[in-house]
């Protein structure tokens, strides 16, 4: 930063010290002005003069008046406009005190709105330039009369060319401010949403794998002395549970450590296609579920696929964790004209699951579920059924597809 600038940072960070060498200025050059006679001699040529106390008088206090200008602008613009009225009017010879009457002219049309400059503007030029014309000592086409006119016009119109200029500035500093908190608070709600995506996530690997590991170790250990062979077993589908959590969960980690856009997975997302291997880790694990089908000509976008796998992976865990150890469980999906439907029901007392709310103890897998079919554009809900058991609905939209040719109604899948 050079002097310039310095000087520029520190005047614009003390307005009183730059109004107060701006009076200066205008009491110097009102001075000096006052000095000269431009009609002094016949061939044009300028001659020294003698200004009288009233032009001195005046000319200090308009000067001393631009010292407030920012302050009371208008009132500043009374006392300078009333000591040039008086100059013109009954000074001879004349002094050049309008001047101070054309700074705080520019002042009021950079700080105030155009209608007001229109006014002020042409009530300050029609009393200053009438006033000199019609009562002065000088013709009224005099140049000092014209000059009054022509200088007032021109504060006018830069102040307001200044105040348009400041306005459009602040305008565009307030949109690109504005764009940038949008920017921000967009950046926290993807950060939030990813959050929650990976949350869910997290939840629905965890839980699912944990609930089954907790089950067949606890079968290992009540089986252990009297069965060891059931106990093996039990232990190798805690080890298969565990190996499958493991997998999931790495997988997931290893795409939040990519620096760049995430590669395509290696393995496919979880969909109903694995139903059936989802069931039978259930089976595995003592639960008895049966599934009854009829989507087998419908393809369904990744994510909602996805979300259909996570919605019966949630309510089978639940399932498993609550209902109790002598509970039946069904699963029905079943495509209804644009839309497919998934069914999970129980027959346990359902203790520690409700509609409204998480799971006993602070869980959040009917919330997790509810928002991943909300995202997708569909609808879920939850609660006891009537004479016991639990019930799990989501309607899921999915695009038309065409049926076959041959009118075949679609095949129904039931395995036990």
């Amino acid at each position: 930063m050079n002097a310039l600038q310095r000087a520029r940072c520190h005047l614009k960070a003390h307005p009183l010290a730059l109004d107060v060498a701006l009076a200066a200025a205008v009491l110097l050059c009102m001075l000096g002005a006052s000095f000269v006679d431009p009609h002094g001699q016949e061939d044009g040529s300028w001659t020294a003069r003698t200004p009288d106390v009233l032009s001195l008088v005046l000319m200090v206090l308009g000067a001393a008046a631009l010292v407030l200008r920012r302050r009371a602008p208008m009132k500043v613009l009374a006392v300078t406009g009333v000591a040039s009225l008086v100059e013109s009017v009954i000074a001879d010879p004349r002094a050049p005190v309008a001047m101070s009457a054309v700074i705080a002219l520019y002042t009021v049309a950079s700080t105030t709105d155009r209608p007001t400059t229109w006014r002020v503007g042409l009530l300050t030029m029609t009393v200053l330039t009438g006033s000199a014309m019609l009562a002065g000592p000088l013709p009224w086409y005099a140049q000092e009369n014209l000059g009054i006119f022509a200088w007032t016009g021109m504060a006018a119109t830069a102040g307001d060319a200044v105040r348009s200029r400041r306005a459009f500035v602040d305008a565009i500093r307030e949109r690109a401010e504005r764009a940038e908190r949008t920017r921000e608070e967009e950046a926290r709600r993807r950060v939030a949403e990813e959050r929650l995506r990976i949350a869910r996530d997290l939840h629905d690997v965890v839980a699912h794998h944990i609930a089954l590991v907790n089950v067949q170790a606890g079968v290992a250990a009540h089986v252990m002395d009297k069965r060891p062979d059931q106990a093996k077993e039990a232990l190798a589908h805690v080890r298969e549970a565990s190996r499958s959590a493991l997998n999931e969960l790495r997988a997931t980690v290893g795409l939040l450590r990519q620096s760049g856009d995430p590669e395509a997975p290696t393995e496919p997302a979880p969909g109903l296609h694995r139903l059936d291997e989802l069931v039978g880790t259930f089976h595995n694990a003592g639960l008895q579920v049966e599934v009854a089908r009829a989507d087998q000509d419908t393809t369904l976008p990744a994510a909602i696929d996805l979300a259909a796998y996570r919605v019966i992976q949630e309510a089978l865990t639940n399932v498993q964790k609550h209902a109790g150890t002598e509970a039946k469980a069904e699963v029905s999906v079943v495509r209804v004209g644009p839309n497919i439907e998934i069914t999970v029901l129980d027959d346990g007392p359902g203790h520690g699951v409700g509609q409204d709310g998480p799971e006993e103890g602070g869980g959040h897998g009917l919330l997790g579920m509810r928002e991943r079919v909300t995202a997708v554009g569909g609808g879920c809900t939850a609660g006891p059924r009537y004479g016991g058991g639990f019930r799990v609905h989501a309607i899921l939209p999915v695009q038309s597809r065409p049926r076959p040719a041959d009118g075949a109604g679609t095949p129904v899948q039931r395995t036990a």
